[in-house]
């Protein structure tokens, strides 16, 4: 098993989980991120003023799966997620050494 993590663009999370859910996807677990990779922020004007932003907002998703899995869901994030940008995002994988199920106790891939 492992767990996929993807830092993405914002607007781009409606198109990857369309793509992760024709996959037929069973869970993802998105959070509202910030930080900055390359792109290190940028600077914004608001009432003459300028002002740095340094951290970038971002989503992150998580997603465990089987290994037989892995390569198709990275795919499919690269595909929908891409705008050929700076600061399209990374995506990081991870062995997954065991998963359990609260509610029925199951372990191991049966409870993904």
């Amino acid at each position: 098993m492992k767990l996929i993590t993807a830092i993405i663009k914002p607007f781009k999370l409606d198109d990857v989980r369309e793509a992760l859910m024709e996959l037929k996807v069973q869970g993802i677990t998105v959070s509202e991120v910030k930080g900055f990779g390359r792109q290190k922020g940028h600077t914004e004007l608001y009432r003459g003023a300028e002002y740095v932003i340094d951290f970038l907002p971002k989503a992150k998703l998580e997603i465990a799966v089987k290994d037989e899995e892995v390569e198709l869901i990275i795919e499919a994030i690269l595909k929908s997620a891409q705008t050929g940008r700076i600061g399209d995002g990374k995506i990081f994988v991870q062995p997954l050494e065991e998963v359990i199920r609260i509610r029925t106790g199951e372990i191991g891939e049966s409870a993904l």
